[in-house]
């Protein structure tokens, strides 16, 4: 993890990626929102003060060393939905609510996608070339229905040259869901059966959205993937997370091309 001075401390994934990309995710550090969404909230979506998300934001992109103009956005409704970083308007904040999707794919330099998560996975995606990179929000519903497979896709690039990192996200100790969820994935491959284990009552089980993760990436043909291993529902002192406290702020991931 970085800080620059006053400003909010980032991860930095350590991965394959090349030189040319730049990665970086927030934590709930180094903002002004107060309770129940202290302090780096950047979801406008919430119920916090709009311009304490916006002074997070401001704040954000200075840690990144990017102007906010730069950003770019998608209204997250875990979905499979991929969108073209360059056709999307700059810096809207709630990816303009019309502009519907999970995952952001760019080839411009200088251009930031971004996805905000608050237990779902941020899955950040770059080419060997450092000619395109990838960004996406992978909810159980979102790995259900493809938004990985999606933006590999949209990249264009040969899948066993692509850098990918699983960011912090929901734990297989604390992801306690029913067997309708599990079903989903059993049914579209049996082998998804390991990542599930049973748990307390009958027909519940604790999913290990990483795990899928990796295991779809491996049958899409991506061999390099780094995993953060970090619980959001965990570590209450680093990270928000909806499924512990239900009223609670959102982080972002970034990703993008410098020349």
């Amino acid at each position: 993890m970085s800080a620059t001075d006053g400003l909010p401390p980032l991860i930095r994934p350590v991965w394959s990626a090349p030189t040319s990309v730049r990665a970086a995710m927030t934590t709930r550090h180094g903002g002004v929102s107060a309770a129940p969404f202290g302090a780096l909230n950047l979801g406008y979506a919430t119920a916090d003060q709009r311009e304490d998300v916006m002074e997070n934001e401001r704040r954000t992109a200075a840690a990144l060393g990017v102007g906010t103009n730069a950003l770019r956005w998608v209204y997250q409704v875990h979905g499979a939905e991929v969108r073209v970083a360059e056709s999307l308007p700059a810096n809207t904040p709630l990816g303009a609510t019309e502009i519907q999707a999970d995952a952001i794919v760019c080839r411009t330099p200088g251009i930031v996608c971004g996805i905000k998560v608050a237990d779902c996975m941020p899955v950040l995606l770059a080419d060997d070339a450092g000619r395109c990179v990838g960004a996406a929000h992978a909810g159980w519903r979102g790995l259900a229905a493809g938004v990985i497979e999606n933006t590999l896709a949209q990249m264009g690039a040969d899948p066993a040259r692509v850098s990918v990192w699983l960011g912090p996200c929901i734990g297989p100790t604390a992801f306690e869901v029913g067997e309708d969820v599990r079903d989903v994935f059993v049914h579209q491959d049996a082998a998804a059966a390991q990542h599930f284990v049973p748990h307390g009552a009958p027909g519940k089980f604790l999913c290990d959205l990483p795990a899928i993760a990796r295991h779809r990436l491996a049958r899409a043909g991506v061999t390099r993937i780094t995993t953060s291993g970090a619980c959001t529902y965990g570590d209450a002192a680093q990270f928000f997370s909806h499924r512990r406290d239900r009223v609670t702020g959102r982080m972002a991931a970034f990703v993008w091309l410098v020349h």
